[in-house]
């Protein structure tokens, strides 16, 4: 390994982690990695002094010309677009920070913001960039890095209540929902939902699901309690397995067959431990990760 090699390689996950928080998306960030790979490995590095600071500009810049490029589909979309899930390690699901920075909820309060105002956010409030280099990154004044900044926050704070629910009780939720769902208990369902509890789903066309969201704790928990009853996408129920996984940083579902991913389930929560949010994303399109059991560290602290 050359030089070169060793050094975006140890910055790689940092790339990565940035990029997919940017974007939603891991496809569009692993494209958006290779990319800067391409630009560094033909840039006259003997002026550069720190690697890391260079390495995050390029990424940065290259996932926002990118999420410019996507927000035209996704405004299109066919059903609620949701990001693209990914499998998390167990250490970046111990931090608190890192799970909320990646949690499926806050990747779709991200969605609202505009791709400026998004980059900002991302590289100051989860990787706690400074905003001169925020405004070296994404190719601003710094005056306008702390506006955008400021925007930012108060928009997703404003959308975005923390809770105190811990990685323990979640999945202990988790497990209860899932035992729930595949024995069509739906007493037990309805006493893990809020009573105002929200289901998003998304096939993205591809496959049938709910084109807005499903609200109500009888009719949600009734549409899980036959979930596992009833024939999805032509595949009988005795061949979808359904198990526990750790999904942008939190305890989730999986649903698949010996094939493929065919949906996740991941959850938000209230200050009662009841669950508000339900995220369904089965859109095969997005589950490519998930299928390939591909699992991302994407720690906010290199």
């Amino acid at each position: 390994m050359s030089a070169g090699q060793h050094v975006f390689h140890e910055h790689r996950r940092l790339l990565f982690s940035v990029a997919y928080r940017i974007l939603g998306s891991a496809t569009d960030a692993e494209d958006a990695v290779q990319d800067t790979w391409i630009k560094w490995s033909s840039a006259d590095r003997s002026h550069i002094n720190e690697p890391k600071a260079y390495l995050t500009r390029i990424v940065s810049n290259l996932a926002l010309e990118r999420l410019r490029s996507t927000r035209h589909k996704r405004e299109t979309y066919i059903g609620p677009w949701l990001p693209e899930p990914i499998l998390t390690s167990s250490d970046t699901a111990d931090t608190v920070t890192d799970a909320e920075s990646v949690s499926m909820a806050m990747l779709v309060i991200l969605e609202t913001l505009s791709p400026l105002e998004r980059a900002v956010f991302v590289l100051k409030e989860a990787f706690g960039f400074s905003h001169a280099e925020i405004a070296d990154a994404v190719e601003r004044s710094e005056a306008a890095v702390r506006q955008a900044a400021h925007r930012a926050r108060q928009h997703v704070h404003a959308r975005r209540p923390r809770f105190t629910t811990n990685r323990t009780q979640q999945r202990k939720i988790t497990e209860q929902f899932l035992a729930a769902t595949t024995g069509g208990d739906i007493n037990t369902l309805m006493n893990l939902l809020s009573p105002d509890v929200t289901l998003w789903t998304d096939g993205g066309g591809k496959v049938r699901q709910a084109l807005k969201p499903v609200t109500g704790a009888q009719t949600v928990a009734s549409w899980f309690a036959t979930i596992t009853t009833v024939t999805y996408q032509g595949i009988p129920p005795t061949d979808i397995h359904t198990e526990l996984a750790d999904i942008n940083g939190a305890p989730g579902m999986i649903f698949s067959t010996p094939n493929r991913a065919i949906a996740t389930i991941t959850f938000d929560y209230d200050t009662h431990n009841q669950i508000t949010t339900i995220h369904n994303i089965a859109n095969p399109d997005k589950l490519h990760a998930i299928t390939h059991r591909t699992t991302h560290n994407i720690a906010t602290r290199y």
